[in-house]
């Protein structure tokens, strides 16, 4: 497995990996897979995608096995301004193609943020996870991630869960 930072060139990839990995997730909590692809959102994920490759405060990084990519991630500062940018980070996503689950290949992207937070000296990670991704859940919580009591509306009534990890 190779991890670099993702380019304009891995875009297609990403998307790809991207949709597999919500079929995945939201299948299992119960979304038809009519509601999670759509080309709205197709268009939308490959924008977002884009943006993120080339913001300047956002990193992206992808995971090649084979020669394909089979997982990214991407982390910045918080979305919410609630959050101090000083010292707290965000994971925004990491997403893992279900071809390649169990082989290691999210925990060496969320090993990689949280060298992020260590490099930047920052105190505190924050994540968001669908209440219904029960694997998600279960895969940050070994990872020392806690809930923090925060949430916000998600698909099918179910809302999307804050966590936090503090490393030291």
């Amino acid at each position: 497995m190779e991890i670099r930072e993702a380019g304009l060139g891995d875009l297609s990839g990403i998307v790809g990996l991207h949709s597999r990995a919500r079929v995945a997730y939201y299948g299992a909590g119960g979304l038809p897979v009519g509601e999670v692809l759509t080309p709205e959102l197709a268009r939308e994920q490959r924008e977002g995608w884009a943006a993120a490759i080339t913001s300047a405060h956002k990193r992206v990084r992808v995971a090649v096995v084979d020669g394909a990519v089979a997982g990214v991630l991407a982390m910045g500062p918080p979305h919410s301004p609630a959050r101090d940018p000083r010292t707290t980070a965000q994971l925004y996503q990491i997403h893992v193609d279900p071809k390649v689950w169990g082989r290691g290949v999210g925990s060496a992207l969320h090993a990689l943020f949280v060298r992020h937070l260590a490099d930047e000296g920052l105190a505190l990670g924050v994540l968001e996870v669908w209440e219904r991704n029960t694997r998600a859940r279960a895969f940050y919580t070994r990872h020392g991630w806690r809930p923090d009591g925060t949430s916000r509306p998600g698909p099918a009534e179910t809302p999307y869960l804050g966590m936090r990890l503090s490393p030291r």
